[in-house]
């Protein structure tokens, strides 16, 4: 488990996990009862962050069960999940009595630099008292890379921890800095897995899951076996090539075998994290098994399921009348990166769509004014559940869902009534949560307070949670962070025109922006039902604008600025970072808004185009003096 431990005047002040990689866990009092981690410092920077990773040794691991299995607690499935279970406990004396270790190998925020290389960095460390890896080696070439690879590979299984690889890094801090980071992870970093372990299992089925975009998923339910110390019973199948045996390209996988029901098949965990299905056994395949017919319709709503060229995914094409689609975009929507509403989860969203008390965002917002009330439905129960339940397959399992759902609230229903189902939810959905067996006057009162809480919202927050297709946090951030506000972006992607225009230009000039991801966003706006669903939603609330860091007294401003040509003393994406730093706008192309054009050697037409239009045309000489790193 990765650990943040952060040091000021030469104290430890904070201990945090890594969480989402904004917000983690506030887990100092136990940190402080690591033996591994100091409690003060000499010689170190004023301002310190030290990350690392929390551990437990195998020998400390299987001590540690035994002790469990003495007073009949329960033991843990391996040291991994022991020690991220003992680092956040509420009790600190409970993580105290826990052998809990620690390994240093990075640091965050300081005052001072520790050193130039990462090499030097990790050695003073050392210096401060912190444990770092013996492993760690410095290398010269790829060549000596992988032979230090192949040596740690061959001493896994006697180093008495777990590992599932290792991190090449640049040695050289200054270089580490202009290579900088993609979305989630460095440039300057490379993580080399060891193979994955595996296990041969039974599929008993292949069942479809519909996604908030509509992509159909198929997915393994097996027989529950042990795959490097963690029980797997699901895996994923990603879509019909796959099971097919072929890969996006139409290359053979597995040897061009394909994955059947009744099946056995090998199992391993990619990256020691998601299930995938590595072979199949053919000798003990039974000669009854069929192939796998991918179906053409939605498992969920019936609507045809296409799948179009290019795409190696087959999707709903339903929209929101897909029950499943509704439900992921709404689960999706209350996530923590998106509006993270306290009290109001995977479960309760569903429970509030199926007794039709929400079908869309904008209606969480409305949910307390609505409650109990004549307009406390969005949607008639008879409507929205009647086509489904006559959907062959599906019908039935709706049914036993639903009935599960009501007789936890409460409301008696007889099994296999559909009509009985029905009624109950609509006796259910009239009445005011309060009064709903599960929730009561405070935890009513606490979840409509948690929305009230959340109508004040950060642009990149909403876009994320809209749910558009290809737009991740990443990219959610990235478009708040040039659009600034939410007037700003929304007359942006109104206006655009796919592959033509100003707006469309302006949108791809953004750095991390591709043409996939533009489209996307633009269809999203112009799209009818789309764009009036967002409308409502926004109607409720209250987007605080993203604020970009910039020297409000550049001399380039406000302005908005190209570059062109081959730059020598810096990259695009460095040149493009610092305008932006110092206020200005960054474009891919010459218009007549352009106020500069920095030009390199081969500039081409984008010089003439500036020349014809009047804009002030400048190299990278002048563009550095300007920007103050000549």
């Amino acid at each position: 488990l990765s650990l943040s431990l952060r040091y000021e005047g030469g104290r430890l002040v904070q201990a945090a996990t890594r969480g989402d990689g904004e917000v983690g866990e506030n887990v100092t009092e136990n940190a402080r009862t690591i033996a591994d981690i100091p409690q003060e410092l000499r010689g170190a920077p004023d301002l310190l962050e030290v990350r690392g990773e929390v551990y437990m040794s195998h020998a400390d691991f299987a001590a540690l069960n035994a002790r469990q299995e003495e007073r009949g607690d329960k033991t843990f499935a391996n040291p991994r999940n022991a020690a991220a279970g003992s680092l956040r406990q509420l009790d600190a004396r409970i993580t105290a009595a826990r052998p809990l270790r620690f390994f240093a190998y990075g640091w965050g925020a300081l005052s001072a630099p520790l050193a130039d290389t990462q090499h030097g960095a990790i050695a003073r460390l050392s210096e401060l008292g912190f444990q770092t890896n013996p492993l760690t080696l410095r290398c010269m070439g790829a060549a000596a890379l992988m032979a230090h690879y192949r040596q740690i590979e061959a001493q896994r299984a006697t180093l008495g921890y777990d590992i599932d690889g290792v991190v090449y890094k640049v040695d050289d801090l200054a270089l580490q800095r202009r290579l900088g980071f993609r979305s989630t992870t460095p440039r300057w970093a490379i993580a080399h897995k060891f193979p994955a372990e595996t296990a041969w299992t039974f599929l008993e089925k292949i069942e479809i899951q519909v996604g908030r975009t509509g992509a159909l998923s198929p997915v393994a339910r097996l027989t529950p076996v042990t795959v490097g110390g963690v029980v797997v019973s699901n895996a994923t199948l990603h879509n019909e090539d796959y099971i097919a045996g072929r890969d996006a390209k139409g290359a053979t996988i597995r040897g061009g075998k394909d994955i059947r029901e009744g099946d056995w098949v090998q199992i391993y965990r990619a990256g020691d994290v998601i299930p995938k299905v590595a072979d199949v056994d053919l000798s003990r395949r039974n000669n009854d098994a069929q192939p796998y017919v991918f179906p053409e319709k939605c498992p969920e709503c019936g609507s045809d399921a296409i799948r179009e060229e290019g795409d190696a995914v087959r999707r709903c094409t339903g929209g929101m009348i897909c029950p499943a689609q509704a439900v992921e975009k709404l689960r999706h929507f209350v996530s923590r990166a998106a509006f993270d509403i306290e009290g109001l989860g995977a479960k309760q969203v569903e429970f509030f769509y199926y007794t039709c008390r929400i079908s869309e965002p904008a209606d969480i917002f409305t949910l307390a004014a609505r409650d109990g009330g004549p307009d406390a439905l969005v949607a008639s129960p008879r409507a929205r559940l009647s086509h489904q339940l006559s959907l062959p397959g599906r019908g039935a399992e709706l049914l036993d869902r639903l009935s599960d759902m009501l007789r936890a609230a409460g409301v008696p229903v007889t099994d296999g009534d559909a009509d009985h189902l029905i009624q109950g939810i609509e006796y259910l959905a009239g009445k005011p949560l309060a009064r709903v067996k599960g929730w009561g006057e405070k935890s009513a009162q606490n979840l409509f307070a948690a929305i009230e809480e959340r109508r004040a919202i950060p642009l990149p927050r909403l876009i994320f949670a809209l749910g558009i297709r290809h737009v991740g946090e990443t990219g959610a951030a990235t478009l708040a962070n040039h659009y600034t506000s939410w007037a700003a972006f929304e007359h942006g992607m109104s206006h655009a025109r796919i592959g033509e225009g100003p707006e469309w230009e302006e949108l791809l000039s953004i750095d991390g922006v591709g043409a996939t991801l533009a489209a996307s966003v633009v269809s999203a706006f112009q799209q009818e039902a789309e764009r009036a669903s967002i409308d409502r939603l926004v109607a409720e609330l209250s987007v605080q604008d993203s604020v970009r860091r910039v020297v409000a007294d550049s001399a380039v401003a406000g302005l908005t600025v190209v570059f062109t040509g081959t730059l020598e003393r810096m990259t695009r994406a460095e040149a493009k970072a610092r305008a932006e730093a110092l206020g200005a706008k960054v474009a891919g192309s010459v218009s007549a808004r352009t106020d500069l054009l920095v030009a390199g050697p081969g500039a081409g037409s984008k010089a003439k185009k500036a020349a014809e239009l009047g804009v002030r045309v400048i190299d990278e000489d002048e563009w550095m003096q300007i920007a103050g790193q000549a």
